[in-house]
């Protein structure tokens, strides 16, 4: 690797650290740099926040320890409105969003490309647990060996140019075996926690960020069933997303009720029983397209946490093998075969699978 350049998106946290100690030990100069999302002033306090000051602090560690050089870049405007202004827009507009993904699709990947190439770097190397393995047509996406980590469903929206230039190094590695390499290494982070829920929510609570950015967010409505019949009032749409069973606090039904969905027009939050939920078919928009003209089977994963269904693609849309439950819009649908990403969209519609009451 002498006489190549390697960038690392590197947000403080244990493996972008790992990814540059492995950059910088494969003897390619080797620089990090971070991408400031939040203003020092407002930062999250807590630690693995990703890209607030102390983590950046802790980059800047681990770049003095390795030797090499860091840049931070100032992004916090471009995030506050691709990913933060939009994660309160899709709330208000009934959907449900992942900030994690329209990150990825732009401060982290594009932007962070931009100023890969503009320090004249041969490739951009991530933390991301996903795999990049060469394919007879090119590289490809796949799932990280550790399914517990693994963050494909992420990066569904990675386009192939993007692929072309990026390396996933933890892609093959459990996460402790990272952290024992952290440790190895004497670098800092090493038993740093992992980040967890969404970077700029630190405790959790989506609906009082999303009603802070959008005061309108307060405004209640009803509670109805699929007839219109009111059963209810609640505080607001941004408390619920579809497949929803807490929070509904009605009674005098004979059967559980679920959020089936929601009306921002009314401001209405449409429930029923958990067969109303089952979806046959789902239509995307705005679809990345990695495998060609595959034709084989495939899976789908409709939400991070869910296990892939059997599924296929026709043109706009994805139609279940059997019903799947929890579609939400404003969600992925992203196609797998096997452990290969093959793309995958999002979710702009459902089309109800009719089952009879049990």
């Amino acid at each position: 690797m002498a006489g190549r350049r390697i960038v690392v998106a590197m947000s403080g946290g244990v493996d972008s650290s790992v990814v540059a100690a492995l950059a910088a030990r494969s003897g390619a100069e080797t620089i990090g740099v971070t991408l400031q999302l939040y203003d020092h002033g407002e930062a999250v306090g807590r630690a693995g926040s990703c890209c607030a000051g102390r983590d950046i602090r802790d980059a800047r560690a681990v770049c003095d320890r390795l030797g090499i050089a860091h840049y931070v870049f100032d992004h916090a405007s471009s995030f506050r409105e691709t990913v933060i202004d939009d994660f309160a827009d899709e709330y208000m507009a009934g959907r449900t969003p992942i900030p994690c993904v329209k990150c990825n699709m732009g401060p982290k990947f594009t932007d962070l490309f931009a100023l890969a190439r503009d320090l004249g770097a041969d490739c951009l190397a991530t933390g991301h647990y996903v795999r990049r393995v060469e394919g007879a047509e090119g590289p490809e996406l796949h799932r990280a060996f550790d399914p517990a980590r693994d963050q494909s469903y992420f990066l569904f929206a990675t386009t192939a140019a993007q692929l072309d230039f990026l390396r996933f190094p933890l892609g093959g590695m459990p996460k402790p075996d990272v952290r024992a390499l952290a440790a190895e290494l004497g670098l800092g982070v090493a038993g740093k926690p992992d980040s967890q829920d969404i970077c700029f929510v630190p405790d959790g609570d989506y609906a009082a960020l999303v009603k802070k950015l959008r005061p309108e967010a307060e405004a209640g409505g009803d509670i109805v069933d699929e007839s219109g019949r009111k059963l209810g009032e609640h505080r607001g749409l941004i408390h619920f997303t579809v497949g929803q069973r807490r929070g509904l606090e009605i009674g005098g039904s004979p059967e559980p009720l679920y959020v089936l969905r929601l009306d921002p027009a009314t401001r209405a939050v449409v429930v029923g029983p958990k067969r109303a939920l089952a979806v046959r078919a789902a239509r995307i928009e705005n679809v990345n397209w990695l495998a060609g003209d595959h034709a084989g089977p495939m899976s789908a994963k409709v939400r991070s946490l869910a296990k892939p269904v059997p599924a296929r693609r026709e043109g706009d849309r994805v139609i279940f093998e059997t019903p799947e439950y929890g579609v939400a819009p404003g969600q992925a649908a992203v196609l797998y075969a096997g452990d290969r990403v093959l793309g995958g969209g999002w979710i702009a519609e459902t089309e109800r699978a009719e089952l009879q009451p049990a």
